[in-house]
């Protein structure tokens, strides 16, 4: 084994390594701060009328693969159908599935603009504690939703080679030292 000392000259011991380097040439919170969510790659809106089915709005979530659908009374925003609107809410009261979507959405739901900065989505959801905030434009219109899954493809964006190099299990990480420790 080899004799390693830190910057001050001390002696490195196994255990010593510090937090690993990931991500650090790029400042994430800074990022974040700096980026508007209209900047984000985000998947076409899927929309439902407040008189839809929960069926049909489970159907479309399912066929679409998204976690929620924006509830629209024709231009305007009037509601959000989640996943756990349609666990927790629906799926507890008898003839769910043929129950309209307005019965068990989240309605009047917060919004964002496109022009506003991703670190206000993240703190928005983790406040709120959801995971789908609806985008509206400068006058009001919906444009979009932006998803916890949005930002984190974006997160990993800013340090894609730390994070997507990584193994899929821990387990099969590469070990830092050679000497079988």
């Amino acid at each position: 084994m080899t004799d390693e000392r830190d910057g001050d000259g001390l002696e490195v011991l196994e255990g010593d390594e510090g937090a690993p380097e990931v991500g650090r040439h790029r400042d994430v919170g800074r990022e974040m701060l700096e980026t508007a969510i209209g900047e984000l790659k985000r998947s076409a809106p899927v929309t439902v009328a407040p008189t839809a089915t929960v069926a049909r709005a489970a159907e479309l979530m399912r066929k679409k693969k998204v976690g929620a659908v924006l509830v629209k009374k024709g231009r305007e925003l009037v509601g959000v159908f989640t996943e756990r609107d349609l666990v927790v809410r629906a799926m507890a009261t008898a003839r769910w599935a043929s129950a309209p979507v307005k019965k068990f959405m989240s309605p009047k739901p917060e919004t964002l603009k496109l022009a506003d900065p991703v670190a206000y989505a993240l703190n928005k959801m983790s406040v709120g504690r959801f995971r789908h905030v609806p985008l509206i434009d400068a006058g009001g219109a919906l444009v979009g939703m932006i998803s916890i899954r949005d930002i984190v493809d974006f997160i990993v964006e800013l340090c894609p080679e730390e994070i997507l190099n990584l193994p899929s299990q821990p387990e099969l990480a590469i070990p830092r030292s050679t000497d079988g420790g």
